[in-house]
């Protein structure tokens, strides 16, 4: 098809005889979403590109069998970013969507099959860290005050700042260097806590964010004392339905989403972003681009390498990359009252599969899951009588080589095996649908480098300044979201980084007249 450089489409005026300026977004995965509502809110035309036939990105929902699967977030920790965003279109949060609170936050079982549960009732901890550490309830006591620290400082103070300088950098290095950000979040929790087990109940946290314990910044601690203060919630019907109300704020902005428009190239001319390429062939020009796609995408396939001065392909083929994931979907036709809406359950190896899945990227035979269990709080998610779960396992990367068409269904047997024996007793005979999505999916699907679930690894020299920022370093006019810039992944982060936003881009209102 040839090239068709099609006109702006028509927009309100943001003052008189002033024209809106067009910014195109490209994603809809939450850091999407989000900052394609704060632009709208900030006088822009936006139109809003997904490669998918659906909303959310990595959040995106699907059917199958009467059963309703998020395919990706499963909660939401700080209910105050969304509640700012709905502020920020002029709705109220809570006319569009319903948090149940999730209490107890989750159980971990060990291989031993001891467990250990956490929840917002601070005196119910002290007697479960009194039942399984004796020796340790101060120094969780201490843990909880130094995350409430870090989270002061690294989430309300940094989180929405732009790090766009080194000098912006030093700024918080004291900061950094106080809160002894240079350890790993299982080094500063082991500071704290001598029993091995509580060890790893307090430091698991950065796997959900694509992150190794033993090797990320201690930052990520911040998230004990968030969950703590502020909750564990899940939206009635499903994170979709976040997404959901997301996309009716933007409409209702009078903004757009197409899709099944991928884009193959950002339109840079005299270094300005000046719009993007689809697969199609169409053109369309924007005022600024906002890329939510992942950021090693964007800068290694969607801009020429002419323009890239920092992110060279030698620097992104260097980077360190997160983990992957396999994750599988399945329904069952009984109901399993006893599991809780989040269980983590450990294998026989800790730190040496971590070490298999980072550094040696191999498959090991042995795993440990996160089996997230909706129809515990909404049964809505499930035919009546019925039971939806999905289980994730941290993988390697597609930097190991793995051929996941031969050993996903292997695997999958393995984990259905020992969830059998474990937690859901009876279970290969219960199931009545199933699904499962591999690195590979990640990488075809979601456009992910190596099929890294979460973009960059979040170690300290891929953090801050060293992330790749939110007004791109290479083009003018070229904005970053979503889990490979700053802050980073999870809703929180993805969030924040819209956030940053205002911040860093002009009101429309400004540009319009600069132009």
């Amino acid at each position: 098809m040839s090239s068709l450089t099609l006109d702006r489409p028509p927009s309100p005026v943001v003052g008189p005889g002033v024209r809106a300026p067009h910014a195109i977004v490209i994603g809809s995965g939450f850091g999407g979403l989000a900052a394609a509502v704060r632009l709208g809110a900030r006088g822009y035309r936006v139109t809003v590109l997904e490669k998918l036939d659906q909303p959310g990105g990595r959040a995106s929902v699907f059917r199958q069998d009467g059963f309703t699967f998020d395919a990706g977030p499963t909660i939401v920790t700080l209910p105050k970013v969304f509640e700012e965003l709905w502020s920020v279109a002029g709705k109220k949060f809570s006319d569009d969507i319903t948090l149940e609170p999730i209490d107890p936050f989750y159980r971990i079982r060990f291989d031993d099959g001891e467990t250990y549960t956490e929840c917002s009732d601070l005196d119910a901890m002290r007697r479960e860290i009194a039942r399984l550490a004796p020796g340790d309830v101060e120094g969780w006591e201490r843990f909880l005050a130094k995350s409430k620290d870090i989270y002061e400082v690294g989430f309300e103070k940094l989180s929405n700042v732009p790090f766009g300088s080194l000098a912006s950098m030093a700024k918080v290095l004291p900061e950094f260097i106080r809160l002894q950000s240079w350890r790993s979040v299982h080094g500063l929790a082991a500071r704290y806590v001598k029993d091995p087990r509580l060890r790893i109940a307090l430091s698991f946290h950065p796997l959900f964010i694509g992150g190794n314990p033993f090797a990320v910044t201690s930052i990520y601690c911040l998230i004990t004392y968030l969950q703590s203060k502020f909750g564990v919630w899940f939206p009635r019907g499903g994170t979709g339905a976040l997404v959901k109300g997301l996309v009716g704020l933007i409409e209702g902005q009078g903004n757009s989403i197409r899709y099944n428009s991928e884009v193959s190239a950002i339109t840079v001319e005299g270094g300005r972003a000046t719009g993007v390429r689809l697969v199609s062939g169409e053109t369309l020009a924007a005022d600024i681009v906002v890329s939510n796609a992942d950021a090693a995408w964007t800068y290694g396939k969607l801009l020429p390498a002419e323009v890239r001065r920092r992110w060279t392909d030698k620097k992104l083929e260097n980077a360190r990359y997160s983990m992957s994931l396999f994750v599988w979907y399945f329904g069952t036709k009984r109901q399993y009252r006893g599991v809780p809406h989040h269980t983590i359950l450990l294998g026989p190896r800790y730190k040496e599969l971590l070490r298999d899945i980072f550094d040696r990227k191999v498959l090991a035979p042995d795993f440990s899951l996160y089996l997230h269990h909706p129809t515990a709080t909404d049964p809505s998610l499930a035919p009546e009588g019925c039971d939806g779960f999905y289980v994730l396992s941290p993988v390697p990367n597609l930097a190991s080589g793995i051929d996941w068409a031969h050993a996903a269904e292997p695997y999958r047997r393995a984990i259905a095996e020992f969830l059998g024996r474990t937690v859901l007793p009876g279970l290969e005979d219960a199931i009545v649908t199933s699904r499962i999505v591999t690195p590979q999916d990640f990488q075809t699907r979601l456009r992910s480098v190596l099929g890294a679930a979460f973009s960059f690894e979040p170690v300290f020299t891929q953090s801050a300044w060293f992330r790749p920022h939110n007004r791109s370093e290479e083009v003018d006019r070229l904005f970053l979201v979503g889990a490979g810039t700053h802050p980073g992944a999870g809703l929180p982060g993805v969030l924040s980084s819209a956030r940053v936003l205002d911040c860093v881009v002009p009101h429309g209102a400004d540009l319009a007249r600069e132009s």
